[in-house]
């Protein structure tokens, strides 16, 4: 028996709520001149004084060295093991922004990107264009047809698009034109398997004339594609845990992830204050929220320590308002690490914080990477989250005889 059927077995309602903050790439690294990583730098009076009273530890997303992708690192929070199950990036955007997949489609997500007379990347998201300008863009190279493949092109938000390619016979095992960095050229689309092909050739042709079309519209004169896939199944959370849940999300992709394990994807505004609030108003109809904070890792990839130091005071401050509705559990914790001083997500494991009252405190005194090592919780796998979350609201019943 898997974890996830024991904890369809086990699983149980009972009248308590639980709420999964996560605070996109949570974990970081120490600053050159001050030694202390962002969350050690940030003051944070109201996440210091729930340690004190919950249990802490640090949480491996997918295993040691391995750098999880947004994706899989919220798998692991939701209980699936994302070795065993996946989703590909362009499937997340598509299914964020309601774009309806067709069988046999295989969707990218796409950055517009800036290209120097080289050809080399020099911003991989045009310097985060505004949404107006994406959807414009997006219009100019929608709707090409290629070797009778059509390109479906929509807006995301800022330089993120998605690009689903419709007809029949392909396959979604190719790699990225994504280099990661730059400096660098983008990478041709190369078939992992022969009957990739047709779409690793599809796949370059419009990236081709994409780039043609908006050798014009610097800085965003190329696109970038990454994660191809199509729509998996995946066993629904609902059924597996018996709770009623709801996801709160600004950026499309956390709600399409939250979407496609089965959750009810609340309507709310562009900020954090309009998140909670959202919380707040819908708290009296769902047994679990997740509520995804964007902004920490648009900060750390974009190397701004100090940025993302404002975002964790931000959510500091904002605390007290989840607080007062007195959730049997509140789990606080990252889906990746995404260093400022690395601009990227990295292998570093995240810290977590999970306060109920049936806690055994463990004498943590700060929500630090270094000071939840030390934590109760120890240093574990992120898939344990839910069922720990579950056992401290009271909704898992007793294993065996």
């Amino acid at each position: 028996m898997d974890s996830l059927e024991l904890m369809k077995v086990l699983s149980q309602p009972s009248p308590g709520k639980i709420i999964l903050l996560v605070l996109d790439g949570l974990g970081g690294l120490p600053h050159p001149e001050t030694g202390k990583t962002e969350l050690e730098t940030a003051r944070t009076p109201n996440l210091d004084g729930l340690v004190a009273k919950g249990v802490c530890g640090l949480a491996e997303l997918v295993g040691p060295g391995i750098t999880p992708g947004s994706g899989a690192g919220h798998l692991a929070l939701f209980g699936y093991d994302p070795l065993t199950f996946t989703i590909g990036r362009g499937v997340l955007e598509a299914v964020g922004i309601d774009l309806k997949l067709e069988p046999g489609d295989i969707a990218a997500r796409g950055n517009f990107a800036t290209i120097d007379q080289s050809g080399l990347v020099t911003d991989r998201r045009a310097g985060r264009i505004s949404n107006e300008k994406c959807a414009t863009l997006c219009r100019l190279i929608d709707g090409m047809v290629i070797n009778k493949v059509k390109a479906l092109v929509r807006p995301v938000r800022e330089h993120r698009f998605v690009v689903v390619f419709r007809g029949s016979g392909l396959s979604a095992g190719v790699t990225d034109s994504d280099p990661q960095q730059t400096g660098v050229a983008s990478k041709v689309v190369n078939a992992l398997q022969p009957k990739a092909a047709s779409l690793a050739g599809v796949a370059n042709e419009f990236i081709a004339r994409a780039q043609q079309t908006l050798a014009e519209q610097h800085p965003a004169n190329t696109v970038l594609l990454r994660g191809f896939s199509q729509r998996p199944e995946l066993p629904a959370m609902g059924e597996i845990y018996k709770l009623k849940l709801a996801a709160i999300a600004v950026y499309p992709m956390y709600r399409g992830l939250a979407r496609l394990v089965g959750m009810e994807i609340l309507k709310t505004g562009n900020s954090l204050e309009d998140e909670f609030a959202t919380l707040k108003q819908n708290y009296g109809g769902y047994d679990f929220f997740f509520l995804h904070v964007k902004w920490s890792d648009s900060a750390g990839e974009d190397g701004d320590f100090e940025r993302k130091v404002r975002v964790i005071e931000e959510f500091d401050r904002a605390l007290p308002g989840v607080m007062e509705l007195g959730p049997e559990v509140m789990v606080i914790t990252g889906d990746h690490s995404t260093p400022a001083v690395l601009k990227s997500h990295s292998w570093h494991p995240v810290p977590v914080l999970l306060c109920s009252r049936w806690c055994r405190p463990d004498g943590v005194r700060q929500f630090s990477e270094s000071a939840c090592l030390g934590g109760g919780l120890g240093h574990f796998p992120a898939t344990r989250i839910m069922p720990l979350a579950m056992a401290h609201a009271l909704k898992l019943a007793k294993f065996g005889a």
